[in-house]
């Protein structure tokens, strides 16, 4: 099913384009909105005679603009049916999925591996393993398999939910190997295959396959103007909503993954409505929430304004990403069919890591340490970017674990390539897309520590001074995982 772009609606996404020659301005607006996933593919584009009225300029400019963006590869004219968005091939989404290895160093020295948003463990883990290792022989006269999750953990999981304002109960948690096996656990059970799913682009990478392994549809959301502030596009989503109508929705509401975006409260009330509207679903990934780098309060959990939503946690970033161990909070007459679903695909998380994730829960003072760590590293990655690569532009979010950075030219992707035989190993933009596009755009993560950062990135500008403005470069499948 192909989406429809309004004439109203393009003409506020172009804005004040460049008009010396209005068809060159329109045509690189549309180019980069589509580029960025802002204009997701396979959009019909209005008629030029609509765009005409919409925009103020001559028709022939509309013709022209959409002859160069077919030219270009950024949309396909279909005899009878219109024009529709499209990227060219080698800007289509990579699929990168399995880390580099340790040991494993070019030839230069350097071996920094950027995938990964997360760093070492947070201050704690190591005490609270041997406090685990104390409390292990009371559970060893069980058969060890919860499939519901260790009690103690799911009444600590409620009551952080409780703390925040949202009241759960603790049998409204389903404890699981990871956030990533959360999202299989919810997409399994409440869809079948062939089912459409909203989801946001950019986004976290392995969702998207987590998603798509469960056979569903994959609908993409745009997100906003990544420099902007507003975060996400709602008049797109509820579009979106109401011309899909999907049965689930993949949102990450807090420091979104890549963007760094935090919903505010009314935009989740909004987001919350729309979803009503069209009887969808949500699956609010909340795996970066206790990474706000501020000292502000946080938006209350999107749950307080979707009460059928279903909120998934994880131990990875709050804690260490060896500790392999996730949460569902879900309504309560929900909770057998995601147990009954998961004894499908696994009987159960480590019982030993659900005893650590125990004890860190209550760490509070281990959190505020991490996050002047975490502060220190962004502040620090953001001024090497402004000192080396000053044309570079990025938003400085207030909490997650990376910086979304857009080149003023050229392919990520071939970027990437170039920086990799130097040993940096970097995730382009294309990895987060749904579908394709976000060619000129980098995540970039701070979670590693300070001069590993600068390094890097007087890597990334050295390669840049001689890397070829169009270069383009398709990148080998099956690489690296990007958590």
């Amino acid at each position: 099913m192909n989406r429809v772009l309004a004439p109203a609606r393009l003409a506020t996404l172009v804005g004040d384009f460049p008009r010396s020659p209005a068809y060159r301005g329109l045509r690189q607006a549309l180019q980069e909105l589509i580029g960025d996933g802002r204009i997701p593919l396979d959009t019909r584009l209005p008629s030029e005679r609509a765009v005409s009225e919409a925009l103020g300029v001559s028709r022939n400019t509309v013709t022209r603009a959409y002859a160069d963006l077919v030219a270009a590869g950024f949309a396909t004219a279909r005899q009878g049916a219109g024009t529709f968005a499209t990227v060219p091939l080698d800007r289509r989404r990579a699929h990168d999925h399995a880390l580099h290895a340790v040991g494993t160093a070019p030839s230069s020295g350097v071996a920094i591996d950027l995938n990964c948003a997360a760093g070492a463990a947070t201050p704690g883990v190591a005490a609270a393993y041997a406090r685990a290792l104390e409390a292990l022989p009371a559970y060893l006269a069980s058969d060890g398999y919860l499939p519901s999750g260790l009690p103690a953990l799911r009444a600590r999981v409620a009551a952080m939910y409780a703390q925040r304002g949202l009241p759960t109960t603790p049998e409204q948690i389903v404890i699981t190997s990871g956030a990533l096996s959360a999202i299989a656990i919810i997409a399994r059970a409440l869809s079948r295959p062939g089912d459409r799913l909203m989801i946001e682009s950019p986004v976290y990478s392995n969702a998207i396959e987590a998603l798509r392994l469960g056979g569903a549809r994959l609908v993409s959301a745009p997100m906003g103007d990544p420099l902007g502030e507003d975060g996400w596009d709602l008049a797109a989503i509820e579009a979106t909503l109401r011309q899909t109508s999907p049965r689930l929705a993949y949102l990450i509401p807090d420091f979104q993954n890549p963007t760094g975006f935090l919903m505010g409260e009314t935009q989740r009330a909004h987001y919350a409505a729309a979803l009503r509207a069209t009887r969808t679903i949500a699956i609010v990934d909340e795996t970066l929430q206790s990474t706000c780098l501020s000292d502000a309060s946080m938006p209350a959990p999107f749950a307080a304004f979707a009460t059928d939503a279903f909120t998934i946690g994880s131990a990875s970033k709050r804690c260490w990403g060896g500790l392999r161990v996730g949460w569902i909070r879900a309504p309560r007459e929900h909770i057998e069919r995601l147990i009954a679903t998961r004894v499908q695909m696994d009987l159960g998380s480590s019982l030993f890591d659900q005893l650590v994730v125990a004890e860190m829960l209550d760490a509070h003072g281990a959190l505020a340490a991490r996050r002047a760590q975490m502060r220190e590293r962004r502040d620090t990655l953001a001024q090497a970017l402004r000192e080396h690569l000053p044309d570079w532009r990025f938003r400085l979010p207030e909490g997650g674990l990376s910086l979304w950075v857009r080149m003023p030219h050229g392919s990520a992707t071939a970027l990437a390539a170039d920086v990799e035989r130097k040993g940096v190993y970097l995730a382009p933009g294309p990895v987060f897309s749904v579908e394709g596009g976000n060619d000129q755009w980098l995540r970039i993560p701070y979670a590693k520590p300070e001069a590993m950062l600068v390094q890097a990135v007087q890597v990334m500008a050295e390669t840049w001074k001689a890397h070829p403005r169009d270069a383009r470069h398709h990148r080998d499948a099956a690489r690296r995982l990007i958590a």
